[in-house]
């Protein structure tokens, strides 16, 4: 049996560092995940930073225009092999940024749909899920899953419910966002010109047909953490969720981890940060994974 892998620093420069670039490519990133417990590889459909929430937590520089184009296919598919391969040599652990946590980096995780805005913008959102399974099949990955990290706009698009159907067959995971309970608050926070019944509609849609991965970010907005009526609202959503037949998986509870473009969106301490997440457990009997 092998050596239990290290516990996850949220100090590692690996961690707090998720800028999706490496080396010359255009398309693809390695992080070490708290979310994925260990290495993710990034795809970032999105270097035009195109997105249609404007988070006040966001970590994506703004103020730097993204890269003009569409998403190149063959290049993408070559970076993301030639990745994969860096890291099943151990030439990725020997990367300065990966020192720290160079066991972790021979286990991919996941290959995580996940960039600089909102991948299911895209118009050829399935064509890309298709590349990523075709790699994720030649290479041999077998345990590794597809994941697809959305602020859940755009899963009832006709192109992006045939990539969720691809991302099905092949140990897909869709962790849809939901940092609120009521439309005010989600306006406060997401800033989306996106109706709040809309993202909940696509939730319980795309649940009903699979278990999906609850995201919430919590966090401190001007010093205040999130209201008690608030909070309530928010696990009524959950549990009025599965009540109409949708799947949880678990809820992601996790905070700021990187700089935001608001100075008063502030992480939470782990001890507030455990007592939101203890309440939402009480309130709905879902299992919620903290990460602080």
């Amino acid at each position: 049996m092998s050596a239990p892998l290290p516990p996850i620093n949220h100090h590692w420069i690996s961690v707090r560092n998720h800028h999706r670039s490496f080396a010359d490519f255009a398309f693809v990133y390695p992080v070490i995940s708290r979310r994925s417990r260990g290495l993710s590889l990034g795809i970032n459909l999105n270097p035009n930073k195109r997105c249609n929430f404007d988070c006040i937590y966001c970590e994506v520089d703004r103020f730097t225009p993204g890269k003009a184009g569409e998403i190149n296919v063959p290049q993408m598919r070559a970076e993301l092999t030639a990745l994969i391969r860096l890291a099943k040599s151990g030439e990725l652990g020997r990367q300065p940024k990966f020192l720290e946590a160079a066991e972790l980096t021979r286990d991919i995780r996941d290959l995580a749909f996940s960039g600089d805005g909102e991948p299911t913008m895209i118009h050829n959102f399935a064509e890309c899920v298709q590349a990523v399974a075709d790699i994720k099949r030649a290479e041999a990955l077998d345990p590794t899953s597809i994941v697809l990290i959305t602020d859940a706009a755009g899963l009832d698009k006709t192109d992006v419910k045939r990539g969720l159907e691809i991302m099905d067959a092949n140990q897909g995971e869709i962790w849809g966002k939901l940092d609120a309970g009521t439309e005010a608050y989600y306006r406060q926070v997401n800033r989306s010109f996106i109706r709040f019944d809309r993202i909940l509609s696509n939730l319980l849609e795309t649940a009903r047909v699979r278990p999906i991965v609850i995201q919430t970010l919590l966090l401190k907005v001007r010093q205040e953490i999130m209201p008690p009526g608030e909070l309530a609202a928010y696990c009524q959503r959950l549990i009025d969720l599965v009540r109409q037949g949708g799947q949880i998986k678990e809820i992601h509870a996790y905070t700021v981890a990187r700089p935001t473009p608001e100075t008063y969106a502030t992480r939470l301490e782990p001890q507030a940060l455990h007592a939101l997440a203890e309440q939402i457990r009480q309130a709905t009997g879902l299992k919620v994974s903290e990460f602080a």
